[in-house]
């Protein structure tokens, strides 16, 4: 039996939130190297490990993701959680991908882990390297997959460009588009057999409830706290806005958040920029930052209580709109026509992949012919070894590490 079929039986089979929960929380410990890396760890836990989903099913999950605002690596976890233990799933996903990188950012606020001289470290570094490689498995497993001849390789080459040339959350929702016209137009005689249901546990009148909420705070929420002076209902409004209106994965909602916690007097601005340099040190979305926001503020609630308040309110729109849309997604793409749009729509991921993989993720990572061999070493311990993830992971540290030991090689 074929490792697609194999996929295909498991997604019927419904897998309980603690294991859901267990799962999430290594991916949680170990997921370094931002959201194009946490869909690599993704795909090689659930897709070629645990097969909880195949390929073609995650694919369709990641471009639904990519469509949606928000933070895609998350939005794509909750929705995994979704299909195989329904709401609760959801939530045990969630909470155990975030809560690793919230606590620590959060303890960081209080001074209680000292990240101060470790950011810019080998380790780090090395973090960054071990990224280049796991991101190079996805784009290399999802290429194989979704871009199996010329037609496709040439969408996913062209999206690639396309964003590179026009970086912006814009650029990737048009070179989505464009994939999907031209699949619609180049593949409509392909032979292409109706993908499996995901087995999405939600009926259409709750995901239209939440469609309705995700509008409803996003645009009373602004009214509500204009009105009010009650510091709490300023945090919700403007977390759960930063959470709405952002495409392009957790950096793009930093502009975002700095313009609402800074100029208000809220979090100073060297506090600000110390918070992020902490978040990239850590493992999880990037949008636990709001956490390490919340433990800082100035006016009350701060502390623990302000962390979970911001992280709950930028977290809540992405719930909204995964629960909302994915039924409808998932009846949308066993339509002929979708289908067929979205052999380019995936091709058209790939690209958007290849082009992260170059940006910021290559010219972040490889600095020097030695983290050019670490992530060699790395991408065959993962690709042809079948090393764990977080085993490379910590290697990867160990090799950055030993890296910045050596004296320089000479160019």
């Amino acid at each position: 039996m074929s490792d697609e079929s194999r996929g295909d039986e498991n997604l019927a089979v419904r897998i309980t939130p603690l294991q859901v929960f267990l799962t999430f929380l290594r991916l949680g410990f170990t997921s370094f190297g931002g959201p194009v890396a946490h869909l690599g760890y993704f795909q090689t836990e659930f897709v070629e490990r645990k097969k909880w989903l195949n390929q073609r099913a995650y694919a369709d999950l990641v471009a639904l993701c990519q469509f949606l605002p928000g933070p895609a690596s998350s939005q794509v976890g909750i929705g995994i959680g979704l299909t195989k233990a329904g709401i609760a799933g959801a939530f045990a996903a969630w909470i155990a991908f975030t809560t690793p990188s919230a606590v620590a950012l959060a303890a960081f606020g209080y001074g209680v882990i000292a990240f101060e001289g470790v950011i810019d470290s080998g380790a780090i570094h090395g973090l960054k390297v071990v990224a280049v490689a796991v991101v190079a498995q996805a784009v290399w497993g999802m290429a194989r997959s979704l871009c199996p001849d010329a037609q496709r390789v040439t969408v996913a080459v062209l999206a690639a460009i396309g964003v590179l040339a026009a970086p912006g959350p814009l650029a990737q929702v048009g070179v989505i588009v464009a994939g999907g016209l031209v699949g619609l137009v180049l593949f409509r005689d392909d032979v292409d057999e109706e993908p499996t249901a995901l087995g999405v546990g939600v009926g259409r009148g709750l995901a239209v409830s939440c469609l309705v909420l995700f509008f409803v705070g996003l645009i009373a929420l602004p009214f509500i706290a204009a009105g009010s002076s009650d510091q709490t209902l300023q945090l919700v409004d403007s977390f759960y806005r930063s959470g709405s209106l952002v495409f392009g994965g957790g950096h793009v909602v930093l502009p975002l958040l700095q313009n609402e916690v800074v100029p208000s007097g809220w979090v100073t601005d060297g506090a600000f920029l110390a918070g992020y340099g902490a978040a990239q040190a850590v493992p999880g979305p990037l949008f636990t930052f709001s956490a390490y926001l919340g433990a800082v503020m100035g006016p009350e609630p701060n502390g623990v209580l302000g962390a979970l308040i911001c992280l709950l309110a930028i977290f809540a729109p992405s719930f909204l709109l995964v629960i909302g849309a994915l039924p409808f997604w998932d009846a949308l793409r066993r339509h002929r026509a979708m289908r067929n749009a979205l052999l380019g729509i995936n091709a058209a991921v790939v690209g958007l992949l290849l082009a992260a993989f170059y940006s910021p993720v290559w010219t972040s990572g490889i600095l020097s012919a030695s983290d050019f061999a670490l992530a060699m070493i790395a991408f065959v311990l993962l690709v042809f070894w079948k090393v764990a993830p977080w085993l490379v992971v910590l290697l990867g540290a160990a090799g950055g590490w030993v890296v910045t030991l050596l004296p320089p090689v000479a160019g």
